[in-house]
């Protein structure tokens, strides 16, 4: 979370949340709190020197094309809802499908995505391995960012989807901390502050029972149901966030689609795996099923692409703000879709969450704006 953001998504984000995003696919994450979704095409920068040379650690805010290309007013913005809109539509039709494993999901999703890439790759002639000194890095992002999207998947499998969204909006908040611990960057009394409210907002979700008792009110299933969802959210959010890190680590050194590629071949290998290890293998017995699983790949992409699109034309703090729309359509989707009411511990932990992250996010991008300035 601290210093230059990059998100996560396939496509790509080149300057998303300065400690939450910052970076082209699921990179945007810290920005919108969907590690799998905003990391993937992160392309974090690393600072460089102001033209007049006065500050070494002055970014410039967008690059000159970006600049040229925001020629309508709000264009980013609408980019931005366009993206929410389309990642919670994923989220709904993950849930629709219950029979079939969150890992085998995220198998079909690596593949489309695969298919996407791959041609992009060739065309370019990057290769598919990366420069030497940045291969365990981009493997380890590949296994976070795979990780943090099974889970995800597994969450909403598990619990209401406005549930578990909310609580994948505090990527942000865990990214300050692992940037902190990993990169050495500032974590202030606001940080801890924020990463404190954060997690209120997440037990005021998870509800667990011997803190509010067995009350099964607006919780799917069971107790054992709901924490394991909060838990799979929390370890998804936790695993964008060190996505995010380690997309910051890299820099710009390595093309964002190889980002990417890392992240569906190994999101793949990792899917299958997983399957191989619980013997849940099943193709999809309607064809509704099998219609869903396409879809997910298609709106998954989309979402990620007007992601990227997004934070190319507009600045981080505008766009984070915007993405917190993801838990406005999620909670709109679970009551018109799947006729489930939120329950007011959901709006008090989700509204605890959005605060925090968006907070930590702002505070991030504002601080890196003066320090700009005053170069």
């Amino acid at each position: 979370m601290g210093g230059g953001g990059a998100v996560t998504a396939e496509p790509q984000e080149p300057e998303l949340l300065e400690p939450a995003l910052q970076a082209p696919e699921e990179e945007s994450l810290q920005l919108s709190g969907r590690p799998e979704e905003e990391a993937a095409t992160a392309d974090p920068a690393p600072p460089q020197r102001a033209a007049g040379g006065c500050c070494p650690c002055a970014v410039p805010d967008e690059n000159p094309e970006a600049k040229k290309k925001a020629t309508c007013p709000g264009l980013g913005l609408f980019y931005t809802l366009l993206s929410a809109f389309f990642f919670s539509v994923t989220s709904l039709l993950v849930k629709k499908i219950q029979d079939i494993h969150s890992s085998e999901i995220s198998a079909f999703r690596c593949v489309f995505q695969m298919l996407f890439v791959l041609p992009f790759l060739i065309y370019k002639k990057t290769g598919f391995l990366g420069p030497k000194g940045k291969r365990i890095f981009l493997c380890l992002r590949g296994v976070f960012g795979s990780t943090a999207m099974i889970l995800l998947y597994y969450a909403f499998q598990l619990m209401p989807i406005a549930d578990a969204t909310v609580i994948t909006f505090t990527t942000p908040v865990f990214t300050s901390l692992f940037a902190w611990i990993y990169l050495k960057e500032k974590y202030s009394l606001w940080d801890l502050f924020f990463t404190l409210f954060a997690i209120t907002g997440v037990v005021l979700i998870a509800r667990p029972p011997f803190l509010f008792g067995y009350s099964t009110a607006g919780i799917e299933e069971n107790h054992s149901y709901h924490l394991r969802g909060a838990l799979a959210a929390v370890g998804g959010a936790m695993c964008g966030a060190l996505t995010l890190v380690i997309l910051r680590k890299v820099g710009k050194s390595v093309y964002y689609l190889l980002n990417i590629w890392y992240y569906v071949v190994i999101g793949l290998l990792e899917s299958i795996i997983v399957l191989v290890v619980v013997g849940d293998w099943r193709l999809p017995h309607c064809g509704l099923d099998r219609l869903f699983l396409v879809l997910i790949g298609l709106f998954g992409l989309g979402g990620q692409i007007f992601l990227t699109k997004a934070v190319q034309v507009e600045k981080a703090g505008p766009v984070a703000i915007m993405k917190t729309m993801d838990v406005v359509f999620a909670f709109l989707f679970q009551i018109i879709f799947l006729n489930k009411i939120p329950t007011w511990w959901t709006v008090s932990g989700a509204l605890c969450v959005v605060a925090s992250s968006s907070g930590a996010v702002i505070r991030k991008w504002c601080e890196s704006s003066q320090v700009r300035q005053q170069c």
